[in-house]
Protein backbone atom coordinates (compact mmCIF):
# COMPACT_ATOMS: atom_id res chain seq x y z
CA UNK A 1 0.00 0.00 0.00
CA UNK A 2 2.86 2.47 0.88
CA UNK A 3 4.30 2.14 -2.44
CA UNK A 4 1.10 2.64 -4.35
CA UNK A 5 0.39 5.75 -2.41
CA UNK A 6 4.06 7.02 -3.08
CA UNK A 7 4.04 6.55 -7.00
CA UNK A 8 0.46 8.41 -6.90
CA UNK A 9 2.15 11.17 -4.76
CA UNK A 10 4.74 11.04 -7.43
CA UNK A 11 2.80 11.55 -10.40
CA UNK A 12 0.64 14.21 -8.50
CA UNK A 13 3.61 16.34 -8.53
CA UNK A 14 4.85 16.68 -11.58
CA UNK A 15 8.77 16.92 -12.63
CA UNK A 16 9.88 19.98 -13.99
CA UNK A 17 9.18 19.98 -18.22
CA UNK A 18 12.57 19.79 -18.62
CA UNK A 19 12.70 16.47 -17.28
CA UNK A 20 10.75 14.85 -19.82
CA UNK A 21 12.79 14.09 -23.03
CA UNK A 22 9.60 12.53 -24.82
CA UNK A 23 5.54 13.80 -25.39
CA UNK A 24 3.58 12.12 -22.66
CA UNK A 25 -0.01 11.95 -23.12
CA UNK A 26 -0.64 14.26 -20.38
CA UNK A 27 0.82 17.08 -22.27
CA UNK A 28 -2.50 16.75 -24.41
CA UNK A 29 -4.59 17.02 -21.07
CA UNK A 30 -5.50 20.17 -20.64
CA UNK A 31 -3.76 20.25 -17.79
CA UNK A 32 -0.61 21.35 -16.07
CA UNK A 33 1.67 19.54 -18.33
CA UNK A 34 -0.42 21.25 -20.92
CA UNK A 35 0.47 24.47 -19.64
CA UNK A 36 4.12 23.72 -19.56
CA UNK A 37 4.29 22.63 -22.80
CA UNK A 38 2.62 25.76 -24.02
CA UNK A 39 4.21 28.04 -22.00
CA UNK A 40 8.05 26.13 -23.07
CA UNK A 41 7.78 25.55 -26.67
CA UNK A 42 4.94 27.58 -28.45
CA UNK A 43 4.88 30.34 -26.33
CA UNK A 44 8.49 30.92 -26.23
CA UNK A 45 9.21 30.78 -29.91
CA UNK A 46 6.04 31.69 -31.02
CA UNK A 47 5.90 34.65 -28.97
CA UNK A 48 3.75 37.88 -29.73
CA UNK A 49 1.04 39.89 -28.53
CA UNK A 50 -2.14 37.95 -29.92
CA UNK A 51 -1.24 34.64 -29.04
CA UNK A 52 0.17 35.46 -25.78
CA UNK A 53 -3.75 36.52 -24.44
CA UNK A 54 -3.88 32.79 -24.71
CA UNK A 55 -7.82 33.12 -25.35
CA UNK A 56 -9.79 30.49 -27.50
CA UNK A 57 -9.00 31.94 -30.53
CA UNK A 58 -7.00 35.43 -32.11
CA UNK A 59 -8.83 38.84 -32.05
CA UNK A 60 -6.83 40.55 -35.03
CA UNK A 61 -8.02 43.94 -37.51
CA UNK A 62 -8.10 42.90 -40.80
CA UNK A 63 -7.46 45.74 -43.50
CA UNK A 64 -10.44 46.85 -45.10
CA UNK A 65 -11.48 44.95 -48.63
CA UNK A 66 -11.50 41.09 -49.86
CA UNK A 67 -10.21 38.60 -47.61
CA UNK A 68 -8.17 35.13 -48.21
CA UNK A 69 -8.81 32.33 -45.93
CA UNK A 70 -6.64 29.10 -46.65
CA UNK A 71 -6.22 25.59 -44.86
CA UNK A 72 -3.89 22.86 -44.98
CA UNK A 73 -2.62 19.68 -43.08
CA UNK A 74 0.86 18.43 -43.03
CA UNK A 75 1.85 14.40 -42.87
CA UNK A 76 5.26 14.51 -44.61
CA UNK A 77 7.39 11.41 -44.34
CA UNK A 78 10.21 11.67 -43.01
CA UNK A 79 9.38 14.67 -41.16
CA UNK A 80 13.36 15.79 -41.48
CA UNK A 81 14.86 16.16 -44.83
CA UNK A 82 17.79 18.11 -46.22
CA UNK A 83 17.52 22.11 -45.09
CA UNK A 84 13.85 21.47 -44.33
CA UNK A 85 11.41 19.78 -41.86
CA UNK A 86 7.61 19.19 -41.22
CA UNK A 87 7.09 22.77 -39.55
CA UNK A 88 9.00 24.86 -42.22
CA UNK A 89 6.91 23.55 -44.45
CA UNK A 90 3.52 23.88 -42.62
CA UNK A 91 4.36 27.72 -42.68
CA UNK A 92 5.35 27.83 -46.38
CA UNK A 93 2.89 25.62 -47.47
CA UNK A 94 -0.21 28.43 -46.03
CA UNK A 95 2.00 31.40 -46.98
CA UNK A 96 1.81 30.14 -50.57
CA UNK A 97 -1.58 28.97 -50.72
CA UNK A 98 -2.46 32.74 -49.69
CA UNK A 99 -0.12 34.27 -52.08
CA UNK A 100 -1.58 32.04 -54.91
CA UNK A 101 -5.38 33.67 -54.30
CA UNK A 102 -3.69 37.44 -54.69
CA UNK A 103 -3.16 37.89 -51.03
CA UNK A 104 -0.77 39.52 -48.65
CA UNK A 105 -0.66 36.89 -45.70
CA UNK A 106 -1.12 38.28 -42.54
CA UNK A 107 -1.98 35.63 -39.67
CA UNK A 108 -1.35 31.99 -39.21
CA UNK A 109 -3.22 29.03 -36.87
CA UNK A 110 -0.86 26.19 -35.89
CA UNK A 111 -2.85 22.84 -34.98
CA UNK A 112 -0.52 20.01 -34.06
CA UNK A 113 -1.63 16.12 -33.39
CA UNK A 114 1.34 14.51 -31.67
CA UNK A 115 2.32 10.88 -30.90
CA UNK A 116 3.24 9.55 -27.52
CA UNK A 117 6.61 9.33 -26.89
CA UNK A 118 7.43 12.28 -29.68
CA UNK A 119 10.89 13.08 -28.96
CA UNK A 120 10.56 17.04 -27.41
CA UNK A 121 13.47 17.82 -28.79
CA UNK A 122 12.48 16.98 -32.14
CA UNK A 123 9.18 19.24 -31.23
CA UNK A 124 11.47 22.00 -30.56
CA UNK A 125 13.90 22.19 -33.65
CA UNK A 126 10.19 21.96 -35.67
CA UNK A 127 8.61 24.90 -33.83
CA UNK A 128 12.30 26.82 -34.25
CA UNK A 129 11.81 26.01 -37.88
CA UNK A 130 7.96 27.27 -37.71
CA UNK A 131 9.25 30.29 -36.08
CA UNK A 132 12.21 30.94 -38.74
CA UNK A 133 9.68 30.45 -41.59
CA UNK A 134 7.13 32.95 -40.41
CA UNK A 135 9.72 35.81 -39.71
CA UNK A 136 11.14 35.30 -43.25
CA UNK A 137 7.27 35.35 -44.67
CA UNK A 138 6.40 38.00 -42.24
CA UNK A 139 3.73 36.62 -40.85
CA UNK A 140 2.43 35.46 -37.14
CA UNK A 141 1.37 32.22 -35.62
CA UNK A 142 -1.09 33.76 -33.51
CA UNK A 143 -3.68 31.03 -31.95
CA UNK A 144 -3.61 27.14 -32.25
CA UNK A 145 -3.83 23.91 -30.88
CA UNK A 146 -2.16 20.55 -29.46
CA UNK A 147 -3.41 17.03 -28.71
CA UNK A 148 -1.57 13.68 -27.92
CA UNK A 149 -2.78 10.89 -29.21
CA UNK A 150 -1.77 7.41 -27.99
CA UNK A 151 1.22 5.49 -29.11
CA UNK A 152 0.92 4.13 -32.60
CA UNK A 153 -2.30 6.62 -33.44
CA UNK A 154 -0.51 8.80 -35.21
CA UNK A 155 2.87 8.60 -37.13
CA UNK A 156 5.18 11.20 -34.91
CA UNK A 157 3.60 14.65 -35.63
CA UNK A 158 1.01 16.14 -37.79
CA UNK A 159 0.59 19.80 -38.54
CA UNK A 160 -2.36 21.60 -39.73
CA UNK A 161 -2.05 25.32 -40.53
CA UNK A 162 -4.43 27.82 -41.24
CA UNK A 163 -4.11 31.10 -42.73
CA UNK A 164 -5.38 34.87 -43.44
CA UNK A 165 -4.68 37.62 -45.66
CA UNK A 166 -5.95 40.81 -47.54
CA UNK A 167 -6.29 40.71 -51.55
CA UNK A 168 -4.14 42.92 -53.52
CA UNK A 169 -6.64 45.82 -54.65
CA UNK A 170 -7.26 44.94 -57.88
CA UNK A 171 -6.31 41.50 -58.31
CA UNK A 172 -8.60 38.62 -58.93
CA UNK A 173 -6.61 35.20 -59.53
CA UNK A 174 -8.88 32.61 -60.76
CA UNK A 175 -8.60 29.91 -63.68
CA UNK A 176 -11.87 31.35 -65.23
CA UNK A 177 -9.70 34.79 -66.08
CA UNK A 178 -7.22 32.72 -68.22
CA UNK A 179 -7.86 33.80 -71.80
CA UNK A 180 -6.41 32.29 -75.08
CA UNK A 181 -2.81 33.90 -75.86
CA UNK A 182 -1.91 34.66 -72.19
CA UNK A 183 1.68 33.58 -70.80
CA UNK A 184 2.64 31.22 -68.51
CA UNK A 185 5.87 31.60 -66.53
CA UNK A 186 7.51 29.26 -64.10
CA UNK A 187 10.02 31.01 -61.49
CA UNK A 188 12.57 27.82 -61.45
CA UNK A 189 13.15 24.11 -61.54
CA UNK A 190 10.60 21.58 -60.57
CA UNK A 191 10.52 18.15 -58.45
CA UNK A 192 13.54 19.12 -56.27
CA UNK A 193 11.00 18.74 -53.08
CA UNK A 194 9.31 15.46 -54.08
CA UNK A 195 12.87 13.63 -54.90
CA UNK A 196 14.85 15.29 -51.56
CA UNK A 197 11.95 13.66 -49.37
CA UNK A 198 11.67 10.31 -51.23
CA UNK A 199 15.75 10.29 -51.63
CA UNK A 200 15.44 10.76 -47.36
CA UNK A 201 13.12 8.14 -46.75
CA UNK A 202 14.79 5.41 -49.08
CA UNK A 203 17.84 6.40 -47.48
CA UNK A 204 19.53 7.26 -50.92
CA UNK A 205 22.97 8.63 -50.54
CA UNK A 206 24.62 10.89 -53.73
CA UNK A 207 27.78 13.03 -54.03
CA UNK A 208 25.67 16.06 -52.51
CA UNK A 209 22.08 16.27 -51.16
CA UNK A 210 19.21 16.84 -52.92
CA UNK A 211 17.40 20.13 -50.80
CA UNK A 212 13.67 20.41 -50.85
CA UNK A 213 12.83 23.44 -52.78
CA UNK A 214 10.54 24.84 -49.62
CA UNK A 215 9.82 28.96 -49.36
CA UNK A 216 7.77 31.57 -48.84
CA UNK A 217 6.95 32.67 -52.00
CA UNK A 218 4.60 35.85 -50.80
CA UNK A 219 7.20 38.56 -51.56
CA UNK A 220 7.91 37.05 -54.94
CA UNK A 221 3.79 37.85 -55.68
CA UNK A 222 3.07 40.84 -54.19
CA UNK A 223 6.43 42.54 -56.07
CA UNK A 224 4.69 41.17 -59.72
CA UNK A 225 1.22 42.00 -58.28
CA UNK A 226 2.19 46.01 -57.91
CA UNK A 227 3.33 45.83 -61.54
CA UNK A 228 0.51 44.08 -63.05
CA UNK A 229 -3.22 44.11 -62.67
CA UNK A 230 -3.26 41.96 -65.73
CA UNK A 231 -2.47 38.71 -63.50
CA UNK A 232 -4.72 35.92 -63.94
CA UNK A 233 -3.94 32.60 -62.79
CA UNK A 234 -1.43 32.15 -59.75
CA UNK A 235 -1.00 28.54 -58.93
CA UNK A 236 1.77 26.19 -56.73
CA UNK A 237 2.26 22.59 -57.93
CA UNK A 238 2.66 21.10 -54.69
CA UNK A 239 0.94 17.46 -54.74
CA UNK A 240 0.74 16.40 -58.43
CA UNK A 241 3.59 18.61 -59.86
CA UNK A 242 3.35 20.87 -62.30
CA UNK A 243 1.26 18.29 -64.79
CA UNK A 244 -1.55 18.45 -62.55
CA UNK A 245 -1.58 22.18 -61.37
CA UNK A 246 -1.96 23.02 -65.23
CA UNK A 247 -4.11 20.25 -65.73
CA UNK A 248 -6.45 21.43 -62.99
CA UNK A 249 -6.15 25.03 -64.76
CA UNK A 250 -6.94 23.93 -68.21
CA UNK A 251 -10.67 22.46 -66.55
CA UNK A 252 -11.69 25.27 -64.97
CA UNK A 253 -10.78 27.39 -67.51
CA UNK A 254 -12.02 25.02 -70.44
CA UNK A 255 -8.81 26.26 -72.71
CA UNK A 256 -5.85 24.69 -73.52
CA UNK A 257 -2.22 24.86 -72.08
CA UNK A 258 0.60 24.42 -74.39
CA UNK A 259 3.88 23.83 -72.91
CA UNK A 260 7.92 23.21 -74.02
CA UNK A 261 9.72 20.45 -72.57
CA UNK A 262 12.73 22.56 -73.44
CA UNK A 263 11.84 25.76 -71.18
CA UNK A 264 11.33 23.54 -68.18
CA UNK A 265 14.07 23.67 -65.80
CA UNK A 266 14.91 20.32 -64.20
CA UNK A 267 18.17 20.05 -61.96
CA UNK A 268 20.61 17.37 -63.47
CA UNK A 269 20.86 15.01 -60.21
CA UNK A 270 16.91 15.45 -59.53
CA UNK A 271 16.84 14.13 -63.15
CA UNK A 272 18.70 10.98 -62.79
CA UNK A 273 16.90 9.87 -59.98
CA UNK A 274 13.75 10.48 -61.38
CA UNK A 275 15.07 8.30 -64.13
CA UNK A 276 16.41 5.84 -62.16
CA UNK A 277 12.64 5.44 -59.97
CA UNK A 278 10.96 5.59 -62.77
CA UNK A 279 8.94 9.29 -62.24
CA UNK A 280 8.17 11.96 -64.34
CA UNK A 281 9.28 15.24 -62.83
CA UNK A 282 5.99 17.43 -64.80
CA UNK A 283 4.32 14.52 -61.45
CA UNK A 284 6.42 15.56 -59.11
CA UNK A 285 5.55 18.00 -55.81
CA UNK A 286 7.02 21.24 -55.69
CA UNK A 287 7.14 23.58 -52.45
CA UNK A 288 8.42 26.49 -53.92
CA UNK A 289 7.58 27.03 -56.87
CA UNK A 290 4.40 29.03 -58.61
CA UNK A 291 2.52 29.01 -62.09
CA UNK A 292 2.12 32.20 -63.20
CA UNK A 293 -0.42 33.14 -65.94
CA UNK A 294 -0.14 36.24 -67.45
CA UNK A 295 -1.35 38.30 -70.42
CA UNK A 296 1.33 38.50 -72.96
CA UNK A 297 1.63 42.20 -73.17
CA UNK A 298 2.86 42.26 -69.33
CA UNK A 299 5.03 39.12 -69.70
CA UNK A 300 8.12 40.78 -70.12
CA UNK A 301 7.81 42.71 -67.20
CA UNK A 302 6.74 40.19 -65.22
CA UNK A 303 9.54 37.88 -66.45
CA UNK A 304 12.21 41.18 -65.09
CA UNK A 305 10.18 41.20 -61.96
CA UNK A 306 10.50 37.71 -60.96
CA UNK A 307 14.13 37.22 -61.94
CA UNK A 308 15.18 40.15 -59.69
CA UNK A 309 13.86 37.64 -56.57
CA UNK A 310 15.74 35.42 -55.29
CA UNK A 311 13.43 32.43 -55.38
CA UNK A 312 12.35 33.94 -59.22
CA UNK A 313 15.83 34.13 -60.51
CA UNK A 314 15.54 31.19 -62.49
CA UNK A 315 12.16 32.38 -63.66
CA UNK A 316 10.65 31.24 -67.54
CA UNK A 317 8.33 31.25 -69.96
CA UNK A 318 7.26 27.66 -70.41
CA UNK A 319 4.35 28.61 -72.31
CA UNK A 320 1.28 29.69 -73.18
CA UNK A 321 -2.62 29.31 -73.02
CA UNK A 322 -4.69 28.63 -76.35
CA UNK A 323 -8.13 27.71 -77.36
CA UNK A 324 -7.10 24.59 -79.19
CA UNK A 325 -6.94 21.19 -77.39
CA UNK A 326 -9.64 22.35 -74.98
CA UNK A 327 -9.39 21.48 -70.95
CA UNK A 328 -5.95 19.33 -72.12
CA UNK A 329 -2.23 20.09 -71.42
CA UNK A 330 0.05 19.90 -74.61
CA UNK A 331 3.77 19.68 -74.78
CA UNK A 332 6.04 19.60 -77.38
CA UNK A 333 9.02 17.18 -76.29
CA UNK A 334 12.62 18.14 -76.73
CA UNK A 335 12.46 15.35 -80.04
CA UNK A 336 9.77 17.90 -81.31
CA UNK A 337 6.48 15.94 -80.93
CA UNK A 338 3.52 16.47 -79.17
CA UNK A 339 2.57 14.73 -76.03
CA UNK A 340 -0.58 15.17 -73.80
CA UNK A 341 0.11 15.49 -70.64
CA UNK A 342 -2.85 13.96 -68.31
CA UNK A 343 -3.78 14.39 -65.21
CA UNK A 344 -2.08 12.29 -62.51
CA UNK A 345 -4.00 9.06 -61.83
CA UNK A 346 -3.44 7.46 -58.35
CA UNK A 347 -0.55 8.91 -56.03
CA UNK A 348 3.06 8.98 -57.00
CA UNK A 349 5.04 9.81 -53.91
CA UNK A 350 2.45 9.49 -51.00
CA UNK A 351 3.01 11.43 -47.73
CA UNK A 352 5.10 14.45 -49.77
CA UNK A 353 3.74 17.17 -48.23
Amino acid sequence: MMNTETNIETLSCPLPFNNYEKVLLAHGSGGTFSGKLINDIFLKYFDNPHLNELHDGAVVDIPAGKLAFSTDSYVVDPIFFPDSNIGDLAVNGTVNDLSCCGAKPLYLSAGFILEEGFPIKDLEKIVISMKNAAVRAGVSIITGDTKVVNRGKVDKIFINTAGVGFVYEGINISPKNCRAGDVIILNGAIASHGIAIMSEREGFEFESKIKSDSAPLNELVENICKISKNIHVLRDPTRGGLASALNEIAMSSGLGMYIEENQILIDEQVKGVCEMLGFDPLYVANEGKIIVIVSAEDADKILYEMRKNILGADSNIIGRVTSDNKQKVIMKTCIGTNRIVDMLSGEQLPRIC
